[in-house]
């Protein structure tokens, strides 16, 4: 049983932390779940209430960061909630249409596309564009950052129990 339960946290971990890059996947929420596998399989024993109010708050900032930080790359380069929605439609339609390079063009059209359906000029619209990449990826920094943090808390806190 506990090798089981290892298995599915170590592949729940793996899953959140490619959801950091894919946002089909469900990032700081598989890591999470980890932590419930874990309890339920092996032990709730190791985690307290600074455990659970930490990764909680966590995954809280994860959720909203995850669209503040496009959006605020997006806004900051001139783009409008236009291109906003446009990159984010691509971020998520990207990688089906053409995968891995899907990652980088899809927000970065999507952006560009939004903006032009709204009547901006090219030039502003690439630099939305723009934007959204470089949201897009301060975005990936700061997920893949934050989950460290929890799969580290966890090991701790399972290390110190």
């Amino acid at each position: 049983m506990t090798i089981a339960a290892w298995t599915i946290v170590v592949v729940l971990f793996v899953v959140g932390m490619a959801g950091a890059v894919y946002p089909v996947l469900p990032g700081a929420l598989a890591i999470f779940a980890a932590f419930f596998v874990y309890g339920w399989m092996i032990s709730f024993e190791p985690f307290g209430l600074w455990f659970w109010l930490i990764q909680s708050t966590i995954v809280v900032v994860l959720l909203i960061a995850d669209y503040a930080v496009s959006a605020l790359g997006v806004k900051r380069f001139g783009g409008t909630r236009a291109s906003v929605i446009g990159s984010t439609v691509g971020l998520i339609l990207g990688p089906f249409v053409i995968p891995v390079a899907g990652l980088l063009i899809g927000p970065f059209l999507g952006a560009v596309i939004g903006e032009l359906v709204v009547g901006t000029e090219i030039r502003q619209a690439v630099r939305a564009g723009v934007g959204a990449l470089v949201g897009f990826f301060s975005g990936l920094v700061v997920k893949f950052g934050l989950q460290l943090v929890m799969i580290a808390l966890f090991i701790v806190w399972v290390m110190k129990g």
